[in-house]
C-alpha cells in the first residue's frame, strides 16, 4: 500500500493506494500516531485508489476516528470505490464516518465543521 500525505491549511490529506489489510494497516497506524503526536487533528482520507479494505483496515480507520474525537478533531472519507463503500456499508461503518462523494465535497464539509 502507498500512503501519500499532504498538509493543507484545514486538514491533513491522506491518499491511500492499494490494499489496507492486516499487513499494511500498521504502516497507516504508525503514520496516524505520528501526525496526532505532532498536533494534527483533522484528516481527509482520499480513497479513490484504495482497492480493498479488510477488517484490520477498518480497525485502523476506527482508531483514527476515536483518537480525533477525543481531541475535537475530525475524519472525513471521500471518493471511495464501490467495493470499498460496500464493505463500509456492510460493516456499519458508514454510519460512523462522514463519507463524501468527492474531494471537493469533503473539503467543503471540513470548512464548515472544523
Amino acid at each position: 500500500m502507498n500512503i501519500h500525505i499532504e498538509q493543507k491549511d484545514l486538514a491533513t490529506a491522506i491518499a491511500l493506494e492499494g490494499r489496507l489489510d492486516g499487513v499494511t494497516m500498521q504502516q497507516l497506524e504508525q503514520q496516524l500516531v505520528q501526525l496526532l503526536e505532532q498536533g494534527y487533528k483533522h484528516f481527509l482520507f482520499h480513497l479513490e485508489r484504495l482497492d480493498y479494505i479488510s477488517s484490520a483496515g477498518l480497525r485502523v480507520m476506527l482508531f483514527a476516528i476515536k483518537r480525533t474525537k477525543v481531541i475535537q478533531g475530525s475524519v472525513v472519507l471521500c471518493a471511495m470505490q464501490s467495493n470499498v463503500k460496500d464493505i463500509f456499508d456492510l460493516s456499519g461503518f458508514s454510519s460512523i464516518f462522514t463519507i463524501c462523494n468527492s474531494e471537493e465535497e469533503a473539503w467543503a464539509f471540513l470548512q464548515a465543521n472544523a
